[in-house]
């Protein structure tokens, strides 16, 4: 059975409502209280397990409270866990909502990943250059090395959680990230690529327009938004569900960083037409991967909404 552990810092006139509030919900176990045992801020400690299908309206509760204002709620995964009474609680308690997201964990991961620190942008620069060296020759390898290293991903989910909260900073920052760390790896990938030009160090393959993993990043079509809908998808699951193997795929699936990549290397070598339809084929899985998220998110609350609802109206039921 899968759980978190919260640990509250709870402000002493709040301490008896908190403890009440946890004590009444049969999905919180192992319940301890420090009294007083907390300094800066200055409080008691409260500890408990709860089941993760019940943890939203558990946190929900703690901050209503005013925990997350005048002291501290913390969130940490429990790896393993023996309890046949957590077992009994979730198969009677929860049913379907056993599987529920903890929305908090889940945002605080998008938010973890739309932060734009140098290393952002370098990376982007560095996968752009990789990918480059993937057209230039042909590497259908070396265009899947620079899908992983690209972190865009991360500010694509944090526009589309900034649209879904209406955040407008969120927004702001996220389009602006990708825009600049774009615009960079594009420039690098151009000055890389005329480099190479300028020595003639380009494989002879390519110089006589054999270019294969060029055309399938410069054509985009209807197979490109099917795609990108299906990974836009896949990748709002994987993150609410922690599935890190799924979100891999979704990073080797999507052409952004190869159609940057393909921007810079086509303006070197004034392939105008290469450059606009890769240029189409990077505007094109952005929109869609920011759109799709933004729905995927929205339908993944309404229906667990919807579970919640169903679970409170069985309680109800049980004790009327």
């Amino acid at each position: 059975m899968d759980m978190i552990h919260v640990r509250a810092v709870c402000p002493p006139d709040l301490t008896e409502r908190t403890m009440a509030l946890l004590s009444a919900e049969p999905c919180v176990l192992n319940l301890l209280l420090h009294g007083g045992s907390v300094r800066n801020p200055d409080g008691d400690a409260v500890e408990c397990d709860v089941l993760t299908g019940a943890a939203n309206e558990v946190l929900r509760g703690l901050r209503d409270l005013g925990l997350e204002r005048r002291g501290s709620i913390i969130l940490a995964p429990v790896d393993v866990a023996f309890s046949q009474r957590a077992a009994k609680a979730g198969a009677e308690e929860l049913g379907a909502q056993a599987r529920a997201p903890v929305w908090e964990e889940v945002e605080a991961r998008i938010r973890a990943e739309g932060s734009y620190p140098p290393s952002f942008y370098l990376f982007l620069v560095i996968a752009g250059i990789i990918g480059a060296v993937g057209i230039l020759t042909n590497s259908q390898i070396l265009i899947v090395a620079a899908m992983v290293v690209g972190p865009e991903y991360g500010a694509i989910t944090s526009v589309a959680l900034g649209i879904d909260r209406r955040s407008r900073p969120r927004i702001r920052q996220g389009l602006m990230a990708l825009l600049v760390g774009f615009l960079l790896a594009i420039a690098a990938t151009y000055l890389f690529s005329l480099f190479v030009r300028g020595f003639g160090l380009q494989p002879r393959a390519f110089e006589l327009g054999l270019r294969p993993v060029s055309n399938l990043i410069n054509t985009p079509n209807f197979f490109s938004a099917v795609v990108a809908v299906l990974a836009g998808i896949v990748g709002i699951i994987s993150l609410t569900e922690a599935r890190t193997s799924a979100l891999l795929g979704v990073f080797i699936s999507v052409t952004t960083i190869p159609a940057g990549a393909d921007i810079g290397v086509s303006c070197a070598y004034a392939s105008w037409d290469e450059a606009w339809g890769s240029l189409l084929q990077l505007l094109l899985n952005i929109v869609v991967l920011i759109v799709v998220g933004t729905g995927t998110l929205k339908c993944q609350r309404a229906i667990w909404r919807q579970v919640s609802e169903r679970r409170h109206e069985r309680a109800v039921r049980r004790t009327s």
